[in-house]
């Protein structure tokens, strides 16, 4: 009986020292070889996966990604760049564009993202901002707005210069935005391409893209990848940013400064273990009621401004919370679906975003007791109404003139 006693006790000891979850637990990502790495949920911007995300590295080819952001925010596909003499001086790769040839924007593109054409990134740089310094002063403003913080760049190509760097983290905000274009998709996907005869070439130029990730033969083809952007100099070593989608679900991942080139099967590691452990969730949509104001016998629906997603855990049973910005709305005048309103969201008990709040109704301070009061009473405005009251007063004026008239007429009548 006793050796039955020890044996449960044993048991239930041994049970006791197992952790209970409710969620699976997450398998932890391999190794990469780069030297900064970031693995990035596209629609929050949340790091499901970081390795020294903030050190700057050179970046290489990876800087075209900028390059063409630019450019597609810059240009039309059909429109025509007149090469200048210095593109077709670039060193690296290239596919020998020719001063005075007058190419589309859309074959420039097709080069810079498939071939990795520095040529053709110059072309583009000198065709947006005049020349390479002005269009390097570009990058690195749209770079700020990003969010990007340790990124400085100061060419189109991403050849190298000890001042050219930038990080994981700063790459994957700049594919985050590319990647919501879908003429970049378009292009990112193409697996191969002919730029047709110009001006000064007699013959179509053949390319083909280097991403091994949307080559559909290749042990690295990655089902759902929306395109990528390899990079190499001997300085900078290897460099891979690439997005994907899956389920609803855009993951980004950036890897910097890799001396072992193992970025192929780092980042289909990472891309699994994002979309394995990880789901993306819709808090609000558009328009959907979140709460009510309430403030001085005032109640204001308060509705998303916006789509609000999160990210959790798979199988984990969390929501977040939110906390309204404490701010009195009731002298404010405003129309439904006017932006009012903030809400900070935390998720165990740590900052996920801003939930930005629109009213539900339309709401004007300025009708008081029934009348309204003009928003804004112009000089001339102010003029007519001067001049309306007078009309008035004279006009009544002449009226009790006429009727006293009137009435003395008939008084001595009657007399």
């Amino acid at each position: 009986m006793k050796k039955i006693i020890s044996l449960a006790l044993t048991i239930l000891m041994a049970f006791s020292f197992i952790p209970f979850s409710s969620a699976a637990a997450k398998d932890s990502p391999s190794e990469v070889s780069a030297d900064s790495a970031v693995l990035m949920d596209a629609a929050t911007g949340q790091i499901l996966y970081s390795k020294n995300m903030d050190s700057a590295f050179p970046p290489a080819s990876t800087t075209k990604l900028m390059t063409a952001l630019l450019t597609l925010e810059s240009c039309k596909l059909d429109d025509i760049v007149t090469v200048g003499k210095n593109p077709p001086l670039a060193d690296g790769s290239k596919i020998y564009i020719f001063q005075d040839e007058q190419i589309k924007v859309n074959d420039l593109l097709h080069a810079l993202l498939l071939a990795s054409a520095n040529d053709c990134a110059e072309a583009l740089a000198e065709h947006i901002s005049g020349s390479i310094d002005d269009f390097a002063k570009l990058m690195n403003k749209r770079a700020k707005k990003l969010g990007c913080e340790n990124t400085n760049f100061v060419n189109p190509s991403g050849l190298f210069d000890p001042n050219h760097k930038t990080s994981a983290k700063d790459l994957a905000l700049i594919m985050r935005e590319l990647s919501k274009h879908p003429e970049y998709t378009k292009i990112a996907t193409t697996e191969s391409y002919n730029i047709q005869p110009t001006n000064k070439s007699a013959v179509a130029r053949p390319l083909w893209n280097e991403n091994k990730l949307i080559q559909k033969y290749s042990k690295y083809f990655y089902d759902g990848c929306l395109g990528g952007k390899t990079g190499y100099t001997i300085q900078s070593q290897h460099s891979y940013v690439c997005a994907a989608t899956r389920n609803n679900q855009k993951l980004i991942v950036a890897l910097i400064h890799d001396s072992k080139k193992t970025f192929w099967q780092d980042s289909t590691a990472l891309l699994n273990y994002g979309f394995k452990n990880f789901e993306l969730v819709t808090l609000y949509s558009k328009g959907q009621e979140v709460t009510n104001y309430t403030s001085n016998g005032l109640t204001i629906p308060l509705l998303a401004a916006e789509d609000f997603y999160y990210v959790r855990d798979k199988g984990a049973n969390i929501t977040p919370t939110y906390e309204i910005q404490n701010k009195d709305i009731s002298k404010l005048s405003f129309k439904r679906g006017d932006k009012i309103l903030e809400a900070a969201v935390t998720l165990n008990n740590k900052p996920i975003g801003t939930l930005k709040l629109s009213g539900g109704i339309n709401h004007d301070v300025k009708k008081v007791s029934g009348t309204a009061i003009p928003a804004k009473t112009t000089p001339l405005k102010m003029l007519s109404i001067v001049c309306y009251t007078l009309a008035g007063i004279v006009l009544l004026l002449l009226v009790r003139k006429h009727i006293i008239r009137i009435l003395k007429r008939k008084k001595k009548f009657k007399l």
